[in-house]
């Protein structure tokens, strides 16, 4: 039978396939508006399949806030070009499931059935490779909850590689948008710099491990006695850990001070003492 072109863009809007992805798709059932989508939505798993091999180094990351700033969610998506990854499908897909994991948190992701009654998260990444032409995956995905008072801030660059969220925790309510501020001034922070704990605590011990033993590699070679040989790799490692930790590190808007002066300081304007809870940060 014949395909009419309204067919087509009925079937195209109600499933994003290419144009003549759903003029053979209505060809082969009939014209059978339903069949023609089931048949669509088998096509893109076999698709999905067939791509699910292929590397993906391309990707985005996104984030969303819930309006009270009590809870917030990130997740990092990838793909294999960067062309992809500025899509707005893409783009449309990251918002989704950060909305997702806001709602339902990160736990079991892929099988978490869709706020909208839609099928699974895991349908929804099959179906976006379809319609993209590329592999997409899910890398990772977080929900951050403040235990008390406080704000979560959030901050994705302009190209959609990095993505942050930074939990500002208060001892009391603060009033008006002091701690938002801060909050956003501290995740974009995080994003321009390499930050790998909120103070030297926090720095996973395998890390720190492993930097020790490049340290002491080096000094070895310096042939000086094994004593000295200790102080200069605990002296590195030293300045190492101010390095990474978010506290001792210069605040990049504002160099004079540090993060933990910062803090300090709003937390004497806010008459509030504050702390940072919690940082997520993924990138490309």
């Amino acid at each position: 039978m014949a395909i009419s072109a309204s067919q087509v863009m009925e079937l195209r809007a109600a499933t994003g396939a290419g144009m003549m992805e759903c003029k053979k798709a209505l060809e082969e059932v009939s014209g059978d508006m339903d069949a023609a989508k089931d048949h669509l939505r088998k096509k893109g798993i076999a698709i999905a399949q067939k791509k699910s091999s292929r590397e993906t180094n391309e990707g985005g990351v996104g984030i969303c806030i819930a309006p009270d700033k009590r809870s917030a969610s990130i997740v990092q998506i990838a793909c294999e070009t960067d062309f992809v990854a500025r899509n707005e499908q893409f783009t449309a897909l990251l918002d989704r499931l950060s909305s997702q994991v806001l709602a339902q948190g990160e736990a079991d992701l892929a099988d978490q059935k869709l706020g909208d009654g839609e099928g699974t998260v895991g349908e929804l990444i099959t179906e976006s490779i379809a319609k993209l032409g590329e592999n997409v995956q899910l890398v990772t995905a977080a929900r951050v909850n403040l235990s008390g008072e406080g704000t979560i801030g959030g901050y994705v660059h302009s190209n959609q590689k990095i993505g942050v969220l930074v939990a500002v925790k208060s001892d009391k309510a603060v009033a008006g948008d002091v701690l938002d501020v801060l909050a956003k001034d501290l995740a974009m922070h995080v994003a321009a710099s390499q930050v790998n704990g909120i103070s030297g605590a926090d720095i996973d011990p395998a890390l720190l491990a492993h930097e020790q033993e490049i340290y002491a590699a080096q000094a070895k070679e310096s042939g000086k006695p094994d004593a000295i040989v200790e102080k200069m790799v605990q002296g590195r490692l030293n300045k190492y850990i101010k390095e990474v930790s978010l506290l001792e590190q210069a605040f990049v808007k504002d160099p004079e001070r540090s993060i933990q002066q910062l803090i300090a300081e709003t937390g004497k304007r806010a008459g509030a003492a504050l702390s940072v809870e919690r940082f997520v940060k993924l990138q490309f």
